[in-house]
């Protein structure tokens, strides 16, 4: 299989391909969407920038999920709340007042989990950082999109609440089940009580902006592999997705490299590809009026 090959098969071959290659956990944490809205929607952004967030992103946000599960992704994490946007000020707090739910009350979404038969899980510490405050009713609402998509069964979508450090989570976790069991729970049984229910390692992850892999505690094994867009997430496509999907089904080794199978052509290819870019470092970028943009550093020789 090549790459053109793939970027043009079906979408319910390419389905088909990823679904033999087994269960895939993604996280794609949805980053960047306030410039998107402004870059693409200049005019309902400057009507009203909290309607134009829930209702335009909003929708995109379902096309998005949509996407991965038309792709053969069965299960989806996507981190949609730290606790630092409470501390971004007032500019924020209209936002979070109408929107920190939209997914678990938004007419939309609703339709969507049960167009997809999506099964919905919020996991995170937001109970500690909700309660006693006015945010505590989204606790309610949470638990509310949890029961009514409880027996769904084809897809499952974890939103991520204030899942930044799950030390103190897990440390409640495990003097709970100790109190229950008189012991100490396994791995499996942590993950069970702090998602809802069990989650396999993660198999990829697709961010945005600066190098950061974050808020997909417990299953994050150092072996998925990580993905950065250029553009804002939103604009994530078909196209994005695929080569994404090539890139993790056959272009990453599963297994180490065999050198011996090497000839000294490959050695030489993989010095000149070394020795051209010995300077250069993937991950680097500059600001421009409090944005940060990548340089492009790699220089790449017939080795790639």
């Amino acid at each position: 299989m090549d790459l053109e090959t793939f970027l043009n098969l079906p979408t319910e071959e390419v389905a088909r391909i990823v679904r033999a290659a087994g269960p895939k956990v993604c996280v794609f944490p949805i980053n960047g969407t306030r410039r998107w809205l402004i870059l693409e929607y200049p005019e309902a952004v400057a009507e009203n920038f909290v309607r134009a967030y829930l209702d335009i992103a909003g929708r995109c946000h379902v096309e998005v999920y949509k996407l991965f599960f038309d792709h053969g992704i069965d299960t989806l994490l996507t981190p949609v709340f730290g606790p630092d946007i409470l501390e971004r000020g007032e500019e924020y707090d209209a936002l979070i007042r109408d929107g920190l739910s939209w997914f678990a009350r938004g007419q939309d979404f609703l339709d969507f989990y049960a167009a997809y038969d999506v099964r919905v899980r919020v996991y995170g510490d937001y109970r500690r950082y909700f309660e006693g405050t006015p945010y505590a009713g989204f606790i309610r609402d949470f638990q509310a999109v949890e029961q009514r998509t409880a027996s769904h069964n084809r897809y499952r979508l974890f939103f991520g609440v204030c899942a930044h450090d799950a030390a103190e989570t897990v440390a409640a976790i495990g003097a709970q089940f100790h109190q229950t069991y008189g012991r100490l729970p396994n791995k499996r049984e942590i993950v069970e009580a702090y998602y809802g229910e069990y989650v396999t390692p993660v198999d990829f992850f697709i961010g945005f902006d600066k190098f950061t892999a974050f808020d997909m505690p417990l299953v994050s094994t150092g072996n998925e592999d990580l993905y950065f867009t250029v553009a804002p997430s939103l604009y994530l496509d078909t196209r994005q997705l695929r080569t994404i999907l090539f890139d993790h089904l056959y272009a990453r080794p599963k297994e180490e490299s065999d050198y011996s199978e090497m000839t000294p052509a490959d050695w030489a290819a993989m010095r000149a590809f070394y020795q051209t870019n010995a300077e250069n470092i993937l991950g680097i970028g500059t600001m421009y009026k409090g944005v940060w943009y990548p340089k492009a550093q790699i220089q790449s020789p017939n080795v790639v």
